[in-house]
Formats: structure tokens, C-alpha cells, sequence
């Protein structure tokens, strides 16, 4: 079936092909890269090709529109305009879409007594994980000079870093905020089953055509291709966050791309956390919360009133008042 440049193709699902994890299923499946993640969106219940392709690829264009917005990568993004007046005292005017992501942005920040910073991406110029290179308390204190939304003149309407060098950075809820709009809008399309994956943040926008939940495989982060764990969703969001995503060890430590903002350095407790939340925003800032907050974790996750799922440093499955098929 041809397709116009940049669109991805829809092929009719094998009923024995597993997504992520769950067997006889039927349906469309579109394939495709964005925000440097593997993604997938699935649809089942919709019965004419012509439509699957166009449902999707109205999908695909929102994860691509968003990807576009808010790339740092990008000299026209909204990102690189506030970053490029970092010090100069000049608020940036941003949109109602982006005020909204920094209103979140706030509220994370309040909530995790500063865990998450939006401001705290600059600590990339000290990490490479690449080179597995541990960086020295100097570099680590240069950039920690530059993070601190605290310091950060937000208004609702404009926004301003007071420091040169400053920067923000959404890459901690840009790919969850895309999946919650695609499924915004294939659901405003009438789509009521369905899977949205940009890269194994889950989305689920309803149960199979007959009933059944979706079966969605949680990675093991000890064991390259294997599954921890298997959620049964029938709807809303499934978000992991973990030690193995980027990472090196080093004279037996660990160092992952998790990086707490007050200190610059990763953290080190859990080796993934799973929640389960409405949206998939809501889930990928509380699993990633949990990483940051350590030991105090559940608490903090049993006050917000959603599921979860975690492994413990020994790599034990901690999952009070769940029972995920394992």
C-alpha cells in the first residue's frame, strides 16, 4: 500500500504477533520513530482499511507536531526561544498548550520538593553515558549553577530564565503529553479500542472489541528482553521509569540517566518503578517522582492513590494491593 513521504505503514496485524505482549489478537498496526523511540499505535474494532490509515496517521502527526514544538533540537521550537533568551531579562509570551505544560511542570516541582526540575537538563553536559564517564564535583556544581525553577520568572503567560545558561527541557513529559494526545484524538474520533506505545510509555484507549483487557509487558531491567511482569489494562495509561534505560557501571556502581537536580547525581534505589494513572502524563511523572523520592517511594505513590508496580534494589517486586499477571 503506498504511502505519502513521511506517513507510516499500516499492515494488517498476524493474529499471532504479540503487542506488546498479549497473543490472538487482530487489528491495524502502525509502526513508526519519533522522539528517538520506537512507537507503535494499534487499533482494533475498526473495520475498513481506508479509515484505519487515516485515524492513524492523524496520530502519527500529532506525536510529530509535538515532537516538533518542543524539541530542544530545533532552532524554531518553543524551547530553543526560551532558552535563547536565558539572561536576557526578556519574558518569553508562550501559548496556551505550553502554558499548560509548565503549569504541570510547576506542580511536579512543588510536589517533589524540587526531585523534578525542568530546569535541570543542562546536567547532560556533565554526564555522557556513552563514554561511561563519571563526572568530577566541579562539573557537576557548574551546571547545578544553572538549575532551579525556583529562579524561574513564570507568570502563566510569559516566562523568563534569569540566568544565562539556564535552559528548560521537556523530555521529562513531552513523550508522555504526545500519547495522551493522540489518544485524545482518536477517541474524539470515535476509535474505543485501541493501543497507543511511543517507546514503551503505554496509553490504552479502551478493551478489546470483545471484552478483554489489554496484557501489556513490563521490561525487566536485569534481563535484556525479558518481561517483569505483565498489567492487565482494560483503560488508561501505564508509564515505567528504571536504572536501564541509559546507564554504565562502573567499580560496581550503577549510573543512570535519572539524575536528581539538587545534587546532579543519579539515583540509586529502585531499578524500575510502573504506575498506572488516567493519563499517561500523570503516569510518567509519578513513576518518574518515584525513582527520584528512593526509599520513600510507596508512600509516596500510596498517597496519590494510584497502582503500582516496583522493583526493589534486590530486584524483588514490590506491588501492595496489586495482583498483575506475572
Amino acid at each position: 500500500m503506498a504511502t505519502r513521504a513521511g506517513a507510516t505503514l499500516l499492515t494488517r496485524q498476524s493474529p499471532h504477533r504479540p503487542l506488546p505482549r498479549a497473543d490472538g489478537e487482530t487489528g491495524w498496526l502502525v509502526e513508526f520513530t519519533a522522539m528517538a523511540s520506537p512507537c507503535r499505535i494499534r487499533l482494533a474494532g475498526v473495520a475498513d482499511e481506508a479509515q484505519a490509515q487515516a485515524l492513524a496517521q492523524a496520530a502519527v502527526d500529532e506525536v510529530r507536531r509535538i515532537e516538533q514544538r518542543y524539541s530542544r533540537y530545533r532552532s524554531d521550537s518553543i524551547v530553543s526561544r526560551i532558552n535563547a533568551a536565558a539572561g536576557s531579562g526578556r519574558p518569553v509570551p508562550v501559548d496556551a498548550e505550553t502554558a499548560h505544560l509548565l503549569d504541570f511542570a510547576d506542580l511536579l516541582y512543588r510536589q517533589s520538593e524540587g526531585r523534578f526540575d525542568l530546569s535541570s537538563g543542562v546536567l547532560r553536559q556533565a554526564w555522557d553515558f556513552k563514554a561511561a564517564r563519571v563526572p568530577s564535583e566541579t562539573e557537576l556544581a557548574r551546571c547545578r549553577e544553572c538549575i532551579g525553577w525556583d529562579r524561574v520568572v513564570w507568570t502563566g503567560e510569559a516566562i523568563a530564565l534569569p540566568r544565562a545558561g539556564m535552559e528548560i527541557d521537556f523530555g521529562g513529559i513531552g513523550k508522555e503529553y504526545a500519547v495522551d494526545r493522540a489518544a485524545t484524538l482518536l477517541l474524539e474520533a470515535g476509535v474505543r479500542s485501541g493501543l497507543i506505545n511511543l517507546g514503551g510509555d503505554l496509553r490504552v484507549l479502551g478493551p478489546h472489541p470483545d471484552g478483554r483487557p489489554w496484557r501489556l509487558g513490563v521490561a525487566h531491567p536485569r534481563a535484556p528482553g525479558a518481561v517483569a511482569l505483565e498489567w492487565a489494562v482494560h483503560d488508561g495509561a501505564l508509564a515505567t521509569s528504571g536504572d536501564y534505560e541509559r546507564y554504565f557501571e562502573q567499580d560496581g556502581r550503577r549510573y543512570c540517566h535519572i539524575l536528581d537536580p539538587r545534587t546532579g547525581w543519579p539515583v540509586s534505589h529502585w531499578q524500575s518503578v510502573t504506575v498506572a494513572a488516567p493519563s499517561c502524563l500523570a503516569a510518567g511523572a509519578l513513576s518518574t517522582l518515584a525513582m527520584l523520592a528512593g526509599p520513600q517511594a510507596p508512600a509516596f505513590l500510596q498517597s496519590q492513590g494510584v497502582a503500582y508496580a516496583a522493583l526493589d534494589p534486590r530486584g524483588e517486586l514490590v506491588a501492595p494491593g496489586l495482583e498483575p499477571s506475572t
